[in-house]
């Protein structure tokens, strides 16, 4: 089962953290993980190294227990995933009409401050800002701002950046900012090519049911990266994201508890006599 074209082992790992290790608070062994992500494809080396990475990345701890390692979420990494299953789950559900005003930000990081630079732009597009030309990131909404400026304390930008709250003027076309701004029919060809992957439903128990309930997270999960939930006049006609939204939560929901019971039954197959 391929989770997607592109995927790391490690970001497949990160999805089994958030959609199954952290409603299920107990240690897991390395077993438990090398087994779950063969059944996904991934070979054995691969699922060690990605234990290994998001370990030293903290969001892992190991305890070792006679020969065998066992793994649990730090504090740091839960708060994440709690944080991330709230956007995730989320995302979209909750359109409010727009008052026409853009939050504008101004801030700029030199090009040799490359990791910087990237931190800023993964950060302030999963917030749901977008740039239409370089130093410049706008949102059509507002309220983002608290969460834009404590981006920008954490990154150390506070003090050499700007923002604004403005309506658009008479100069240019509204429409072509958005294009400058997000690529919005890559996304919209990414909700088509999901909804056409999950449009079918799957009746089967067991393994069936798990691989698929973890494809579609995985999916679903890189969308409020990239789609910065536009209010619908400034989207095109015919955006396919309430039809994706709804097929996600269809599929979730009717796969959820099969998933759920798959996965339990893939840790006790992992625990000795008497643990």
């Amino acid at each position: 089962m391929a989770t997607g074209r592109h995927s790391s082992a490690r970001a497949v790992l990160m999805t089994l953290l958030g959609e199954y290790v952290l409603h299920h608070d107990r240690p897991m062994w390395t077993s438990v993980f090398v087994d779950a992500l063969a059944r996904l494809d991934i070979e054995e080396k691969s699922a060690r190294q990605a234990l290994s990475r998001t370990a030293a990345a903290g969001w892992l701890e190991s305890e070792q227990v006679g020969r065998r390692a066992r793994w649990s979420l730090s504090a740091a990494a839960r708060e994440m995933l709690e944080s991330g299953t709230r956007r995730i789950y989320g995302f979209g559900t909750d359109p409010t009409e727009w008052d026409g005003r853009w939050l504008v930000l101004l801030v700029s990081v030199p090009e040799s401050r490359r990791d910087l630079r990237n931190q800023v732009r993964t950060r302030l597009a999963w917030a749901g800002l977008g740039s239409p030309e370089p130093g410049v990131w706008i949102a059509p909404d507002t309220a983002r701002e608290p969460e834009v400026r404590r981006i920008l304390a954490e990154l150390g930008l506070t003090g050499s950046a700007r923002s604004f709250t403005a309506r658009y003027g008479g100069i240019g076309q509204q429409e072509q900012l958005v294009a400058d701004a997000w690529d919005l029919r890559a996304l919209a060809e990414g909700y088509a090519e999901f909804t056409g992957e999950f449009s079918a439903p799957v009746t089967d128990s067991g393994d069936a049911v798990w691989k698929a309930q973890t494809r579609l997270v995985h999916r679903w999960r890189a969308f409020p990266a990239l789609d910065p939930c536009l209010p619908a006049r400034l989207l095109p006609a015919g955006w396919p994201g309430a039809a994706a939204l709804w097929l996600f939560q269809r599929r979730h929901e009717q796969w959820h508890e099969g998933a759920q019971r798959r996965w339990r039954e893939i840790l006790a197959s992992h625990e000795e006599p008497g643990t």
